[in-house]
């Protein structure tokens, strides 16, 4: 298996640090809000990558946090006039709702920030004690210019590193890129009792108390989006190396920006959309198709014709194993079939190897179902090799989880119904741009929609 690490800037062999297993952090949301696409594409990324390491045959620990006490949390909980606390247990579960509705495989551990504050303190006290860090009037800060290889997982020099988002330039620091190890207590916040000072803890010191607490002090994969590489990756490496003395992490893995027709999601520019958003008006299936469907270290463009080509991709792959579970047929088995089946398995994990190419995997399956669709209109197919083709696509499916089975006609059934409901909620509310746009959806499913005084019926044409 070839990995792009980030640290290196190249692809590497993966080797694990013990052999069959794999441990894997990633970085999950701040929950002062309700998951969006960026959200659901980094959360779908990694669920695909680890789902390839279980199907490899690894004993996965895979390990996803919530930060439940920063800035924003603040902010949105005095906003909402509840604590902090208060938000967390509003908003976490509807993460796992919408994570649940993408078929992502809830996380082997889910750490809180807040559950972990003691391993914070004794992280913060051990860089004071070797003088990497110093106490300011609000807080203690990590003292970048004690670090030598700072910089090198966004590869840059320290002199040209400029301050993130969350580092502010004070000329009491005493370096420009000095980030906040424990911030001092303020009034109405959140703080807990320290030796060097009540408080709370800085963002970056969060995830590398939670993943060495819970993985050791050096793990094998630590995930996130492309935005994390600096400061907060960048940040994490400094304080946990300069702790330890030991390599943080081995591999590096950050997912591409999402796009909005071809402009990056952002609130200010009003093409922002959550994933509760998205599923009223597609299921969520067809939206985990469209997030694995462009390479995870690519950015992702989306728009309602990337949505709706991604429906009827799913739609082809779930009517075939829809086909391979009614099929019955006396026929002989074929060599021909074996060679596809046995191709096909090979050519998929080739693909899925070379850094987890999913639109080349993807591709093999549809080569497959194309191949198999003519055999069947030539020759046939028997029972046997039905059976045996579906067991494959089922395999495939372990990793990509976009088939989601009972019954393929269920679950059919089920996703219009969805899309029927979406419409009148549209018409409801006047939304007849939305209205229509479904109805379409569901005329090029074949559904034929009747007004009757019980309501709307559907049948197929």
């Amino acid at each position: 298996m070839q990995l792009h690490n980030t640290l290196t800037k190249k692809k590497e062999e993966f080797v694990p640090l013990h052999e069959g297993e794999v441990k894997m952090y990633l970085c999950g949301p701040t929950v002062y809000d309700r998951a969006h696409l960026g959200h659901g594409r980094s959360a779908v990324a990694f669920d695909l990558i680890r789902r390839y390491f279980i199907y490899k045959g690894f004993k996965v620990t895979f390990v996803s946090n919530y930060t439940d006490i920063d800035d924003k949390m603040i902010n949105r909980a005095a906003e909402e006039g509840i604590s902090v606390p208060e938000l967390t247990e509003k908003i976490i579960p509807h993460y796992e709702e919408d994570y649940g509705a993408l078929n992502i495989l809830p996380s082997d551990i889910s750490p809180r920030a807040t559950e972990y504050i003691e391993e914070m303190i004794a992280l913060v006290q051990d860089l004071l004690d070797k003088d990497i860090a110093y106490a300011l009037e609000d807080g203690i800060y990590f003292d970048v210019s004690r670090d030598k290889d700072y910089g090198k997982l966004s590869g840059q020099r320290l002199e040209d590193l400029k301050a993130g988002a969350r580092i502010t330039e004070r000329e009491d620091k005493r370096n420009h890129q000095d980030f906040a190890l424990w911030k001092f207590e303020k009034p109405g916040e959140p703080s807990w009792n320290a030796e060097f000072g009540k408080g709370r803890p800085g963002w970056h010191i969060e995830c590398s108390a939670m993943s060495t607490a819970l993985l050791g002090n050096t793990f094998d994969i630590h995930a996130g989006g492309l935005d994390l590489i600096f400061p907060h990756h960048e940040c994490e490496i400094a304080q946990s190396e300069s702790s330890t003395g030991e390599q943080y992490v081995k591999y590096w893995l950050h997912n591409g920006f999402v796009q909005i027709d071809n402009e990056k999601m952002s609130k200010s520019l009003g093409n922002f959309f959550t994933l509760r958003d998205i599923f009223q008006k597609y299921p969520a299936s067809t939206v985990r198709l469209f997030l694995i469907s462009t390479h995870y270290r690519s950015p992702i463009n989306f728009s309602d014709a990337q949505l709706e080509q991604a429906a009827k991709t799913l739609q082809r792959l779930n009517d075939f194993v829809f086909n391979l579970k009614t099929y019955e047929n006396q026929t002989e088995n074929n060599l021909e079939i074996k060679k596809l089946l046995e191709n096909a398995k090979n050519t998929f994990e080739t693909a899925m190897d070379n850094d987890f190419e999913v639109p080349e995997a993807l591709a093999v399956i549809f080569s497959l179902i194309k191949d198999i669709n003519r055999l069947i209109a030539e020759k046939g197919m028997s029972t046997q090799d039905a059976m045996k083709t579906l067991h494959l696509i089922r395999a495939f499916n372990e990793v990509l989880g976009i088939i989601q089975e009972p019954e393929a006609e269920e679950l059919i059934n089920v996703e219009i119904e969805e899309l029927i409901r979406n419409r009148e909620t549209a018409r409801a509310e006047k939304n007849y741009t939305l209205a229509d746009s479904l109805r379409d959806q569901l005329t090029a499913k074949g559904i034929e929609l009747i007004d009757t005084p019980d309501g709307v019926k559907w049948r197929r044409k």
